[in-house]
């Protein structure tokens, strides 16, 4: 019996959505002086199993560092492109890549 080729690169591997990752995010938009590190914080509290960080940076973005589960930060991602941010998020940029650690809990710096 034949079977079908695979696509190029071969089968896609499945994802393990317990696999620690680390995300590094780029939130563009009116994102600073209106809570967004606070909801952002929040966020990754009420998520759950991220640490990492949130930060102002000088050309008026708003860069966001998680590590923890795949499925978690999946989920601040959703919220940070599609939840109830403050302000107007007008696009967003990630980076995944494999956890650094040294974070104890989500900060806001």
């Amino acid at each position: 019996m034949d079977h079908p080729a695979s696509p190029p690169g071969g089968p896609a591997e499945p994802v393990d959505p317990d696999e620690p990752v680390r995300l590094t995010v780029w939130v563009r938009g009116l994102v600073q002086g209106v809570g967004f590190r606070w909801f952002t914080r929040a966020t990754a509290l009420a998520v759950g199993e991220l640490s990492g960080f949130a930060l102002n940076l000088a050309d008026g973005r708003v860069q966001v560092v998680a590590e923890g589960p795949r499925d978690r930060c999946e989920r601040l991602l959703a919220w940070l492109r599609e939840g109830d941010t403050p302000g107007r998020v007008d696009g967003v940029t990630e980076i995944w890549d494999t956890p650094r650690g040294g974070y104890r809990d989500f900060a806001i710096r």
